[in-house]
């Protein structure tokens, strides 16, 4: 299929392109972020809803996540949530061609003119620079009331294939070697078996390479199971000793894996254990960068829910020099309804177009940038990290992979 189809289709669904001019620099630069604000606003006293503005002061080259919350105003006109105003805790989000002005709705209950309350920013937004953080919320009989942003705003996508089903991972075709080959994923990353710039404590095993660890890899009926482990001896790569068996499929040197535009869809469940750092990447065949992350888990962060948080992640630049990078880490649960991504399967997806890439959880998008990496072709990574100096044995640290699936436009 032409790149025309899905380029049409991403038009239909992100609205206009305000960057198809933009100059990326063959994927080195990348448009600026949008600021987001909280604008005052003020309500009649008899209302029902006060609207409170969210805004960004430019067009988004991505969707933009911001957690807001309402706080009792303060001195002799404050209003107080349960008398005044019912407190509201909401999730707004702006996705690449949407209007620059939303709307909060706060409930309210009794307000007397003047009386005042405050929305404000829980945390600095996902996607932009954060600006105007708090504003006041007031009854005002005499001014005219904050108006409601009701039109303009798309829904978010569902995943959708539009390609050749290019690659299939089945129980009989999956095959992996320390190299890799046109039918073998690699046990090793393109340049070698650890990481230790990223401050990962674990070595990528190989079942042949490493007989005395545990098998890093096996399927079962539940699917291809990527295990890692606490070794009872160190092992070395590069001058380094590791204390930790991670595990990593590469398809650098497998074509059949590899795409342009196109569709990745995984469907696997996460391990919980601290320390553990899964990921559904992408590398673009040129070299690093670019990279694309579908998933991580940063088990590594103290705040990381895996049962509740996802992320994703665009990285820029060329001849192994990253000049950006830019992408979301949110509590899905919250923002998306979504959860239990250890607890039981879920699907991992992104689309690559021309002029989008999209990530979708369980065929809801999550979340959207313009792509700045027009013309690179892609191989995909799956991986568990180790990145700890602990125990390492709470919860599961594996994590095991149902289906994988590759689409070609």
């Amino acid at each position: 299929m032409s790149v025309a189809a899905p380029a049409q289709i991403e038009n239909s669904a992100a609205g206009t392109n305000s960057f198809a001019n933009f100059d990326f620099a063959n994927g080195t630069r990348l448009p600026e972020k949008a600021s987001l604000s909280i604008g005052a606003a003020v309500f009649e006293p008899d209302a029902a809803v006060a609207y409170v503005p969210v805004i960004l002061n430019r067009a988004t080259p991505n969707t933009v996540i911001a957690r807001v919350i309402t706080v009792n105003g303060s001195g002799a006109n404050k209003a107080i949530s349960g008398y005044q105003y019912k407190a509201t805790e909401s999730v707004v989000i702006f996705r690449p061609g949407d209007p620059l002005r939303k709307t909060v709705s706060v409930p309210i209950l009794d307000a007397a003119d003047g009386q005042q309350f405050s929305l404000k920013l829980r945390e600095a937004p996902w996607g932009a620079d954060q600006g105007t953080a708090s504003a006041t919320v007031t009854a005002n009989s005499s001014a005219t009331p904050t108006a409601p942003a009701t039109s303009g705003f798309r829904n978010p996508r569902t995943f959708r294939t539009y390609g050749a089903l290019q690659y299939e991972m089945t129980k009989s075709n999956m095959r992996w070697s320390d190299d890799g080959w046109s039918g073998a994923w690699s046990t090793k990353l393109s340049h070698g078996r650890a990481q230790p710039a990223n401050g990962e404590t674990g070595i990528y095993l190989d079942g042949e390479l490493h007989p005395n660890a545990e098998a890093p890899l096996r399927y079962t009926d539940e699917g291809l199971v990527m295990h890692t482990q606490v070794l009872d001896t160190p092992l070395s790569w590069a001058g380094i000793a590791y204390n930790y068996g991670s595990v990593v499929l590469s398809g650098h040197n497998t074509p059949s894996t590899q795409i342009g535009y196109g569709q990745y869809e995984w469907v696997a469940k996460m391990p919980d254990r601290r320390g553990a750092w899964p990921a559904f990447w992408l590398i673009s065949t040129s070299g690093w960068p670019p990279e694309i992350d579908v998933y991580e888990g940063f088990g590594y962060q103290s705040y990381w829910d895996f049962d509740r948080h996802i992320s994703a992640t665009i990285h820029g630049g060329s001849g192994g020099w990253r000049t950006f990078q830019r992408g979301t880490n949110i509590q899905a649960e919250q923002a998306y309804g979504m959860s239990g991504f250890s607890q039981g399967y879920h699907r991992y997806a992104v689309d690559i177009g021309p002029e989008y890439i999209t990530w979708f959880v369980d065929g809801l998008e999550t979340y959207q940038s313009v792509n700045p990496f027009r013309g690179h072709r892609w191989y995909p990574i799956m991986d568990v990290a180790v990145k700890t100096t602990g125990s390492y044995t709470d919860g599961s640290g594996d994590m095991v992979v149902k289906s994988f699936r590759a689409w070609q436009n």
